[in-house]
């Protein structure tokens, strides 16, 4: 900014102190201090007396830049930049020429390193979501520096990050600033209100879209998964002009959005122009969104009610939907569009028979290409499809009961199936002609993990034996594109990791996850145990706060959940408890010593739902994951190459 006035409150970000560098370095530090207890009323003393040390020395090394250059005159300085629609906020910040220079300062010596992942973690989302920070776009460089307030001199760069001492930081400055006359920001455009809009988790776009209708605009986000949205609505009203049915197959890696597709499919008002009278009334609605994830659903209905409803419009329950309308078989559906989420874990007709008493003998994907077809006039079901994600018994057969349940459908010749190219093969057993390829229908890009490509490909090498070499390569290309995956073999090491990592920043969402078949566990801290996981709720385990008088959030660290609770959520950091249940001999994985199933248990292939329990373990971290590798000698050898592929280590070398 480049006049000595701040900037207007009401148009733009909030910070606790924003003007041009001269008037930085001529203010009172009790003014600054002043400004910015009025900004953070409820800071401590300990953040107090860190501003009042801290100011000074800022001060000093603003002067030595402005000594340095003219240009210095137009830059800008922010204290305590509060990253709009979040609670987190960057201690510093200088609008240099060409740069943006984000500074975390801790009061230490040395580099921890939760701190320099946390300032790395600033600079990447500015990267990813700022509009005059997008590297694709012309943007303003985005540098972190991780000051240590009680060290001198520049002590070096590590995964990106630039580590000093207070007395370094104008000499720094000067590295990073693009040559002239590369014009520096103006606070105005970055403090624009709608300059940054990062990706909302699903329950934040669940409650976003429950209370406004509407979800943010994310232009990276949007990019990857616009075409799919749109696609699957010009089908829908299509199937609404010509009075058919659709069965559409919307495939998609882990974290490429596929549960915030379908959200917005139903919730974003694409189809409310579908409504019609019917001879009973108006339907609700012109879709219902569906889930066969029970611990989502009851995650997203507990999270909505304290935003004024019970949520079970907004998203229901597979199996209580598949119950009420398969033992009466009058019941129309009001809805035209259903969309199952995660539909390629749909249960065979074995597991509805021993799961419901009055059981028709049919699949789910049977029971409701079924349903579908009450509906009068037109319907169309959506299936969203994870790969590698089956970990229930009676999960495994796959995409091809869809399939086989519009070929064995009375109605088969009334359907017709959309799906990408690479479902084909699965759809053998339909008639010829009755499938429609089409490439937006497959989401290859991952969302979740922010600017973090191909973490699917990295676990899933992990997890079926890959070599070391090409497997430390894809992790050092996530690292570097923000995204942190850690291993210990001590608990409370990676405790004290995630609660220095996240300190600043309570909305932060981070807990202990670990395998459902594991029996070792629980000796080393981890209650993942039966009656354990059993009594816990997993609507407070993830939306409670960590100060929460009944102590249920996750952010404790004292109780965990399972897969089959982690499975379609999201944790900004999972510490992911590793197991014996499946480990690596030195060669290859084994599942020999975990649980067994129940008698009875129809398993085709114990081994591979082992695997997609770690595939899911794996990617529930939107920042990273820490792995916590308990000191047993069954586990030395898994420890072993997760290290040598890539893996950082928390331990004391």
């Amino acid at each position: 900014m480049s006049s000595d006035t701040d900037p207007d409150p009401t148009e733009l970000a909030r910070s606790g102190w924003c003007s041009d560098v001269p008037r930085f370095v001529t203010v009172t530090v009790n003014e600054v201090t002043g400004r910015l207890r009025a900004f953070v009323p409820d800071a401590s003393p300990e953040q107090l007396r860190a501003w009042q040390e801290s100011v000074p020395p800022l001060q000093s090394q603003a002067q030595r830049i402005l000594d340095r250059s003219q240009l210095a005159r137009k830059y800008t300085s922010i204290l305590e930049y509060e990253l709009p629609l979040e609670s987190r906020r960057s201690d510093a910040i200088i609008l240099a020429s060409g740069a943006v220079v984000v500074f975390e300062l801790k009061g230490r010596s040395d580099a921890r390193q939760a701190d320099i992942d946390q300032a790395a973690a600033y600079a990447r989302d500015l990267r990813c979501y700022h509009a005059c920070c997008d590297p694709d776009r012309g943007g303003h460089a985005v540098h972190a520096v991780l000051v240590a307030m009680r060290a001198k001199g520049y002590l070096g760069n590590q995964q990106g990050v630039h580590i000093v001492g207070p007395d370094a930081l104008a000499d720094l400055v000067a590295r990073l600033e693009s040559p002239p006359p590369a014009q520096p920001l103006s606070a105005r455009a970055f403090l624009a209100a709608d300059a940054y809009r990062p990706l909302p988790t699903i329950v934040d776009a669940a409650r976003e879209l429950f209370e406004r209708g509407e979800l943010r605009e994310v232009h990276r986000a949007r990019a990857f998964t616009d075409p799919a949205v749109a696609t699957i609505s010009r089908i829908i009203h299509d199937a609404a002009r010509t009075s058919t049915r659709r069965l559409i197959l919307l495939t998609g890696v882990p974290g490429a959005g596929k549960t915030l597709v379908g959200l917005r499919v139903v919730h974003a008002r694409f189809l409310d122009d579908l409504s019609v009278h019917r001879p009973r009334g108006k339907p609700t609605a012109p879709a219902v969104y569906l889930s066969g994830n029970g611990p989502l659903v009851e995650v997203l209905q507990y999270t909505l009610r304290s935003a004024g409803g019970d949520g079970k419009v907004f998203v229901r329950g597979v199996k209580d939907y598949v119950k009420s309308y398969s033992t009466r078989r009058e019941r129309i559906p009001p809805e035209h569009v259903l969309i199952f989420d995660e539909a390629q874990r749909a249960w065979d007709a074995h597991q509805i028979a021993a799961k419901h008493t009055n059981s028709p003998g049919r699949s789910e994907p049977e029971e409701f290409i079924e349903f579908a077809e009450r509906i009068p006039e037109w319907s169309v079901v959506v299936g969203l499809i994870g790969g590698g994600q089956e970990i229930h018994v009676g999960e495994e057969a796959g995409l091809s009961q869809w399939a086989t349940a519009i070929a064995t459908s009375g109605c088969s010749s009334e359907w017709s199936v959309h799906g990408p190219p690479a479902v084909a093969h699965a759809m053998s057993s339909l008639a010829p002609g009755a499938f429609h390829a089409d490439e937006a229908l497959n989401l290859d890009r991952e969302i979740r993990f922010h600017s973090a490509q191909d973490l699917h490909r990295f676990v899933s090498g992990l997890l079926e034996g890959e070599p070391c070499g090409e497997l430390g390569r894809r992790s050092h290309a996530l690292e570097n594109a923000g995204f942190h995956l850690r291993v210990t073999r001590d608990l409370e090491v990676a405790r004290d990791y995630l609660r220095t990592r996240y300190a600043d920043d309570p909305s932060a969402r981070f807990g202990i996850l670990a395998s459902s078949k594991d029996k070792a566990l629980v000796n080393f801290g981890i209650p993942n145990d039966f009656q354990s996981t059993k009594r816990l709720r997993v609507g407070p385990w993830y939306g409670d706060a960590e100060d929460d008088p009944q102590q249920r959030s996750c952010r404790r660290l004292e109780t965990c959940v399972t897969e089959f609770s982690a499975q379609g959520l999201e944790l900004d950091a999972a510490l992911v408890a590793w197991g014996t249940d499946f480990r690596w001999t030195g060669s290859s994985w084994s599942n020999d010593q975990a649980r067994g199933y129940r008698r009875g248990a129809m398993v085709r292939d114990p081994f591979r739902l082992r695997m997609n329990s770690y595939r899911v373990l794996l990617t529930r971290g939107r920042d990273g994951t820490v792995i916590f590798v308990p000191r047993c000698t069954e586990l030395d050898a898994t420890h072993q190459r997760l290290v040598e592929c890539g893996v950082r280590s928390l331990d004391a070398p």
